[in-house]
């Protein structure tokens, strides 16, 4: 990963909102296929966004993920559902997890994640979570997933192939050569229902296997991989009742050093990590304090590190880089613009945010980002607004600091 010159550069942590007739097309391939018209439909919708990413200031742009299907305009899963049409060894079932209330209980020294409904932040404002008048979790669209029920493979050459081939259109179009494509980490995909692995470590390593083909694919084609591993952050609330900090740093080292054997060989100046506390509207008071697993996230041998800094739960963790040296040659992408509020940020705030992150980690260090993906958590004249304050703001920062 390249370090800043003369200039805060910008991109942002992935999914965008996508066009009524992207999603009108999604719904109709899964009962028509893919047919040349929704091939010519993605392509430039995808060549689309990277001119307007670029337009409003985004240096690193994607494609979107537009690759990867939203059910609707309001969808906090696409990033994880997309893997299901890419993998062999799963099974349909008929439950939807965001809904499914079973319970697990770990106990000291053996973790297991309970059901989403069951998390302790949904448990603790389980009036708030449950009234549809709440704003959380408000008019999502009922989505199963499915189970592991053979040996995992990488089924998805084509789709990914698709990805490289639409963004790459796009980036030429628009005349820039830096670009991104989002993908599941082994941690993240190792949370669907698993009934045929015998153990976690199993669990996670067919996970990493199967998943390092699409980063290898991503990063041959010259473009750099984004790991999407909430499962990092987000794994915490989902353990009932609240384990160890001592045995959850043991739970998520399984998961780091499988990370690294599914990138290994691989060049990390193509890899960035993206870490986030779950893209839900809702109270995050059981969010794990950043940190506590920073020593643990850096292990992951990559070239930069995104992470939630822009919301009112995680902004004043800024601080924890006055105290955790970054690795040389390393950059960090802290989102300055949130997805969990409507509110359009004021791009002096941006600037401030990022100008306090440059004067601890250096100028050259910091590339200026979203907490989470848009698309899907916030309307699309809202999502692109904040684009424009974040490009104005990185813009206003690099006149403070060059």
């Amino acid at each position: 990963m390249s370090l800043n010159t003369d200039h805060i550069r910008v991109t942002h942590a992935g999914s965008l909102p996508r066009t009524p007739e992207l999603i009108a097309a999604n719904a109709a391939k899964e009962t028509d296929g893919v047919t040349p018209e929704f091939l010519e439909l993605l392509e430039a919708s995808v060549v689309e966004v990277v001119q307007r990413q670029k337009d409003l200031g985004i240096d690193i742009p994607n494609d979107g993920e537009y690759g990867h299907t939203m059910s609707s305009s309001v969808d906090y899963g696409a990033w994880w559902n997309y893997s299901f049409a890419r993998l062999g060894g799963l099974e349909p079932t008929n439950v939807d997890r965001w809904a499914d209330a079973q319970v697990h209980r770990s106990s000291p020294g053996n973790i297991v994640l309970t059901s989403f409904p069951d998390r302790r932040d949904r448990q603790a404002f389980n009036e708030a979570y449950n009234d549809p008048s709440s704003g959380i979790l408000s008019h999502r669209k009922s989505v199963t997933q499915p189970k592991i029920a053979g040996p995992l493979t990488y089924t998805g050459q084509d789709l990914v192939a698709s990805d490289i081939r639409n963004l790459k259109t796009g980036l030429a179009a628009a005349g820039l050569s830096d670009g991104f494509v989002a993908s599941l980490s082994p941690g993240s995909c190792a949370r669907v229902a698993n009934e045929y692995y015998t153990s976690d470590e199993e669990l996670v390593y067919a996970c990493a296997d199967a998943m390092r083909e699409e980063y290898k694919a991503i990063i041959d084609a010259g473009l750099t991989v984004q790991l999407d591993d909430p499962s990092l952050a987000e794994s915490w609330d989902q353990i009932n009742p609240e384990p160890s900090l001592e045995d959850y740093l043991k739970f998520i080292q399984l998961r780091v050093e499988a990370t690294n054997w599914a990138l290994r060989d691989l060049p990390q100046e193509q890899i960035r990590l993206h870490v986030c506390w779950g893209s839900w509207h809702g109270p995050h008071t059981t969010d794990i304090p950043f940190a506590d697993i920073i020593g643990s996230v850096l292990q992951v041998n990559a070239g930069a590190y995104s992470f939630e800094a822009a919301n009112v739960r995680h902004e004043h963790e800024w601080r924890v880089w006055e105290d955790t040296k970054l690795p040389e040659g390393k950059v960090i992408i802290p989102g300055v613009v949130s997805h969990a509020t409507n509110v359009v940020e004021h791009p002096d705030l941006v600037a401030d945010r990022i100008v306090r992150f440059a004067d601890v980690v250096g100028r050259e260090n910091v590339i200026a980002s979203t907490d989470c993906g848009l698309g899907g958590r916030v309307h699309p004249q809202i999502a692109f607004a904040k684009l424009e304050a974040l490009g104005e703001g990185a813009r206003r920062a690099t006149t403070r600091l060059w």
